[in-house]
């Protein structure tokens, strides 16, 4: 957001513009503190203060080790890929219903993605995990890797995927880009897998502008994907590079604008959580009309509120509501489109595809941002009741 297009408040800055948005950045007064006094220090440069504390902070908050903050999570999952192993010519098992981010992450290694169905909550679904891996053994192929991906911050099915794993010796990397602050049982999203990556893009569930993080508890992991993310400089006086390395660690000034968005991430999270259960009340009594990923039993971060709409019983489709939406200046979007349906990966390998299809053209995120004032969360809750009563 411009500071043009924002007033300030005592409660941070609000958007004046009359478009709702799916999930504007939520900062305020506590962020621009902490910009200016990493800013008035000097540490201007990639390095410094804030970027450690940070990354101590962040491993403190998802109960791990070791995070190393990088340019997005993107990069992240790059990184992390790339640290348990995986090497061109490698396949690599993820889900077909996510972010074109996580496949691309797998082709920077020049590795082959292969795509599996979801369950009903837009997750990996494990019995096609299990038809894979068991295939994939048979004919002596295993994938160097497993990428389940966390859909709008729900938890994938880690007491089923993890012990598969295992089972095959192929390592996990946790695409936990929507899901930081969500819990899994007794323990914080950030923290399965050999390694997760979460995402600080602008409209995630809090923001340094643009960023990611790898999060885990192998220190070599840690220590390689940090030494990668440095164009992967030996430590002597000149420039001495005996493999290929990227330019991706995050920038102290970033850094310090994430640790106060730290600071706020559990009010942000109640927020959204405000937020949906008001959309959960609007849609209880609406035929054909469910809340996505309501069955999920872990609590997430309700980072994007989405409904499933069933156009045979609710009489509408998803795209008819999302259009009436944006007649009043409210942004809504669809449920990722599968990857097997995109022309970048057609080429690809896929197990099933009927749910992650279905959800696509049915679903409907919904503006959930914790920026959101009462008011604006009125006037969408006003025009769904008309297009409603339509």
């Amino acid at each position: 957001m411009s500071a043009s297009g924002a007033q300030r408040t005592a409660t941070g800055y609000v958007a004046t513009e009359e478009q709702i948005l799916l999930s504007s950045p939520d900062v305020g007064p506590l962020e621009e503190d902490y910009l200016l006094r990493a800013f008035r220090s000097g540490w201007i440069a990639p390095a410094g203060p804030d970027l450690a504390a940070f990354e101590e902070e962040l491993a403190a908050q998802t109960g791990v080790e070791h995070a190393v903050a990088v340019s997005s999570g993107t990069a992240a999952l790059h990184l992390g890929l790339l640290g348990v192993g995986v090497r061109p010519g490698d396949s690599v098992v993820t889900s077909t219903m996510t972010f074109a981010a996580t496949a691309n992450a797998i082709t920077y290694c020049s590795a082959a993605p292969e795509f599996l169905d979801c369950l009903d909550d837009g997750n990996m679904d494990p019995n096609l995990l299990r038809e894979k891996l068991d295939e994939a053994s048979r004919l002596g192929r295993l994938p160097a890797a497993i990428v389940p991906v966390d859909i709008l911050g729900r938890p994938a099915d880690y007491d089923r995927i993890l012990p598969l794993a295992a089972e095959f010796n192929i390592p996990v990397v946790v695409d936990a880009a929507e899901s930081l602050g969500s819990r899994y049982g007794e323990r914080m999203v950030g923290s399965l897998g050999q390694a997760s990556v979460v995402s600080f893009n602008g409209n995630k569930i809090m923001t340094t502008s643009g960023g990611g993080a790898l999060l885990t508890n192998d220190g070599e992991l840690a220590t390689y994907a940090r030494y990668l993310s440095s164009q992967a400089r030996q430590p002597v006086a000149h420039y001495e590079h005996t493999e290929i390395g990227f330019n991706y660690r995050l920038s102290n000034l970033l850094a310090a604008l994430g640790r106060a968005q730290l600071i706020r991430l559990d009010s942000m999270i109640s927020r959204r959580r405000v937020v949906r259960s008001r959309y959960a009340s609007q849609f209880q009594h609406v035929p054909g009309v469910e809340l996505f990923g309501a069955e999920n039993p872990h609590r997430d971060n309700c980072w994007l509120t989405a409904v499933i709409i069933d156009p045979h019983q609710a009489g509408f489709t998803s795209e008819e509501l999302a259009k009436w939406l944006a007649g009043f200046g409210i942004e809504t979007r669809p449920l990722w489109k599968p990857m097997h349906l995109q022309p970048a990966f057609s080429s690809c390998p896929v197990l099933g595809g009927a749910t992650a299809e279905r959800l696509f053209h049915t679903g409907l995120a919904l503006p959930s941002g914790s920026a959101m004032n009462d008011d604006q969360v009125d006037r969408i809750l006003h025009a769904i009741d008309r297009f409603l009563c339509g």
